[in-house]
């Protein structure tokens, strides 16, 4: 159901940058499953450039049962833009829920201003695709904007208006991304480093589809492709209170 959403993504990067391969650990790229009642594969890429450090995104294909694509894009330290989360799962013809926002680092007005405003003409376009709906896991004011896409709906939407609103908020994302000047502080710099740092523990601590993939794939390796593909800046919970 997300291929398009993927081969969309990944034509229009390799369109507008010079992206390079970014090592993804052993054993984390790829998985199959069959412990379902329909086999599940994994797959995971990931690149990087000048621009983004890290470029991320995730397909499980477990055929009519769950279709899951999630992709994270961080910006190079040099930028203090958002990050864009893109999360899309589907478990069979009725389930559908999409997630789509510039994830701020920072909760300042000046830097909602600058960066996560322009998003309001976007979800004024798309109201039924911005339901208001509860967070079980996270804190709506914590890493999400209030102009970010969260809906339950049907497949038919997912072919049409969320592919629209994907390329709209991909295009938007790109543009504050070309119009950004560097940093040239290594005080403010750091600031950067710290703070997707903590975008990383904080969303490690909290992801619910930790779950999902230990029901596939096993706690261990679910474990692993948390800390070390995912949100590979987390440190584990266990690590954290040994120390």
């Amino acid at each position: 159901m997300y291929k398009p959403y993927l081969e969309h993504l990944e034509q229009t990067l390799f369109t507008r940058f010079d992206l390079q391969s970014r090592p993804i650990p052993h054993g984390l790229d790829y998985q199959v499953s069959d412990r379902g009642r329909h086999p599940a594969t994994l797959r995971s890429w990931c690149y990087q450039c000048p621009e983004l450090r890290k470029i991320r995104y995730t397909y499980i294909d477990a055929g009519a049962s769950a279709q899951i694509f999630n992709s994270v894009i961080y910006p190079s330290h040099q930028y203090d833009l958002p990050l864009l989360g893109i999360d899309f799962l589907s478990f069979g013809q009725v389930k559908n829920l999409i997630v789509m926002d510039f994830q701020p680092l920072f909760q300042n007005p000046s830097y909602l201003g600058k960066y996560i405003y322009p998003l309001k003409s976007l979800q004024d376009r798309y109201p039924d695709l911005a339901q208001n709906l509860e967070m079980k896991f996270y804190d709506a004011n914590q890493y999400f904007s209030r102009y970010l896409l969260f809906a339950k709906t049907d497949a038919e939407t997912v072919k049409t208006r969320v592919f629209e609103a994907f390329k709209e908020y991909l295009d938007l994302y790109l543009s504050l991304l070309e119009q950004a000047t560097p940093l040239k502080d290594p005080i403010e710099i750091q600031r950067i480093i710290r703070a997707q740092k903590d975008y990383d523990q904080y969303s490690a601590d909290r992801d619910p589809a930790s779950g999902l993939f230990s029901s596939y794939f096993g706690h261990e390796w679910s474990e692993r492709f948390l800390y070390e593909f995912l949100f590979e800046d987390a440190i584990p919970l266990a690590t954290k209170l040994a120390s």
